[in-house]
């Protein structure tokens, strides 16, 4: 965890509110896996049921882009590189744990959602919802982004189909992995 990165400090501090144990990761030095340096992940998290939830926070603006020229797109982009390291820790972690990418979207003060909304989290004057995606469902529909800077997203109804308020895995889940989602 980078205790600079505003998104995984809000998240921190979803998890210490929701009173679930977490252990946030230290980012500062890369960890390797053999002789191999694998990226880190962001916090391990013991969900209601058991599960040791792997997490990747993914911090992003809703909507994105300059002022006069927003974009309402759910971003959900992510690298090979973040790939690789999460499928590390999966199997590192075996079974019972499960690897998931956290997108944090802040959201704008023009955007109207229901303050019912799952997951809709105020924190230190901003708002962010929290969408989750596990790793396993991401790599199979996921598509090429930019083969320049190694990134990959997920095509829109895909991540709409996909993404799921982060409580459905931290309080929710069982051991079978949901493929359809509620936005």
């Amino acid at each position: 965890m980078d205790r600079g990165n505003p998104y995984e400090t809000a998240f921190e501090a979803y998890l210490k509110a929701h009173g679930l144990c977490t252990v946030a990761v230290d980012e500062s030095r890369r960890a390797l896996w053999g002789t191999t340096p694998v990226k880190n992940l962001d916090f391990i998290v013991l969900s209601h049921s058991g599960t040791r939830l792997l997490v990747d926070v993914k911090g992003r603006q809703f909507p994105g882009g300059p002022v006069g020229r927003e974009r309402y797109v759910w971003e959900n982009w992510s690298t090979h590189d973040d790939l690789a390291g999460m499928s590390s820790w999966s199997r590192l972690f075996g079974p019972g744990s499960l690897g998931l990418f956290v997108f944090l979207y802040r959201i704008g003060p023009t955007v109207k959602l229901a303050e019912d909304t799952l997951d809709l989290w105020s924190w230190r004057g901003e708002r962010y919802l929290l969408r989750a995606v596990t790793v396993d469902a991401y790599r199979r529909h996921m598509k090429v982004r930019s083969p320049k800077w190694g990134t990959v997203c997920l095509p829109g109804a895909a991540f709409q189909q996909l993404a799921r308020p982060f409580r459905f895995y931290s309080h929710e889940y069982g051991f079978q992995e949901a493929e359809v989602g509620e936005f």
